[in-house]
């Protein structure tokens, strides 16, 4: 077993077996009562029992919380924070993918601190701020697509509106990330398919964006490299641990990345999450192309840097590149095919027209190109 260590900034242990390592790290830093939070679907499987085992057995008091499904709300994580008091917990181990990890960030300081969860939103009239006084969150990822353990932001839907909510701080960053890519060897290939191209799609944006952050670009292009050559071999092969490994790092690079901005992909991806309830890889997975097309003409010379590290011949055949590799991975070939309607163009062209990730697109877009971006991926 090889456990690379780095910071960046979060400590992060990398490798197979990393997750043996989370039970000493608390023990070491006399934590006693660690909450487990995690999504209904792993609450059942026998890795949250090992976990728990494992916490238990270095002398961890250990709870569980596992009422995350879907895309993450106000509710479940205000029930999170309930049961972070009612076991008196002293900190939160969060244990998923993008949606699980994005509760168990705030948690604690919900659980600590007065108010919904909706007034930490950065666009709330009368934001709360969230201070230092924080518990102690390690996270361990489960999926290869969101990143969320290496990220300061953490995105919940409003429970009534299913509309996206960031809550933004580095104090909610991990005090360490365990990334063990053998707990991703479970994923169907469909999931796979969704998170990796969440996580290619992540660094591709980073990197498209016009904001200066000349390290971000140097990370987001390394990502695409690994990506590309890493998510089919993932997909087709699930217990190939080197290209886990691979989409695992990916993954947290597109995260790191992103610090920089996004694009239109993600406006559109969080619009059809709010409408039409779509996995977020999933639906960025079918906007890229229209997207990318758009912009080819904007950024010609990022394209030709994209195309380089996918093994395309030009910048022209980038866009073309993404389609194939879609058709080989099995992500669904439209928007119709996944259930969207025409009938929600309208309201999905407004939320998207209004998403904040749109502004650092590297062609400005308006709702006439969102019009046209829906109705090309329909």
């Amino acid at each position: 077993m090889t456990i690379t260590r780095f910071s960046f900034p979060t400590t992060i242990h990398f490798g197979p077996g990393a997750r043996a390592l989370t039970g000493p790290h608390l023990h070491e830093r006399g934590l006693k009562r660690p909450l487990i939070v995690t999504d209904k679907g792993l609450a059942a499987l026998p890795l949250i029992a090992e976990m728990k085992a494992a916490l238990a057995s270095v002398g961890l008091n250990v709870a569980v919380y596992g009422g995350v499904f879907g895309n993450p709300t106000s509710t479940q994580v205000m029930k999170g924070a309930a049961a972070y008091k009612a076991h008196k917990a002293d900190c939160v181990v969060g244990i998923g993918g993008g949606a699980a990890l994005d509760v168990a960030k705030v948690v604690g300081p919900v659980a600590m601190q007065r108010g919904d969860v909706m007034e930490y939103a950065w666009d709330h009239p009368k934001v709360r701020v969230i201070t230092a006084a924080l518990p102690h969150f390690v996270a361990l990822p489960t999926t290869a697509g969101t990143g969320s353990e290496v990220g300061r932001s953490s995105v919940i839907s409003e429970d009534a509106t299913h509309i996206k909510r960031v809550i933004f701080s580095p104090l909610i960053l991990a005090k360490a990330v365990f990334a063990d890519p053998e707990l991703t060897l479970g994923l169907p290939p469909a999931v796979t398919a969704a998170t990796g191209m969440d996580a290619l799609t992540h660094n591709i944006e980073s990197y498209l964006s016009p904001a200066f952050h000349p390290m971000c670009d140097g990370i987001a292009l390394e990502g695409v490299r690994i990506a590309a050559r890493a998510l089919l071999t993932a997909v087709r092969e699930p217990t190939n641990l080197a290209a886990r490994t691979d989409m695992m790092m990916a993954s947290m690079m597109g995260a790191i990345a992103f610090q920089k901005d996004l694009g239109a992909v993600h406006s559109c991806a969080h619009a059809l999450g709010t409408v039409c309830d779509l996995h977020h890889g999933l639906a960025n997975a079918l906007m890229i192309e229209p997207v990318m097309s758009f912009n080819l003409e904007a950024a010609p010379e990022k394209f030709a840097e994209l195309a380089h590290v996918v093994g395309a011949a030009t910048a022209s055949a980038f866009v073309p590149w993404l389609a194939h590799l879609k058709q080989q991975i099995g992500i669904a070939p439209s928007l119709a095919a996944v259930g969207v309607k025409r009938e929600q163009f309208a309201r999905l062209v407004e939320i998207a027209t209004s998403d904040l990730c749109h502004q650092t697109n590297p062609r400005a877009c308006a709702a006439v190109d969102f019009e046209r971006f829906f109705a090309e991926a329909f």
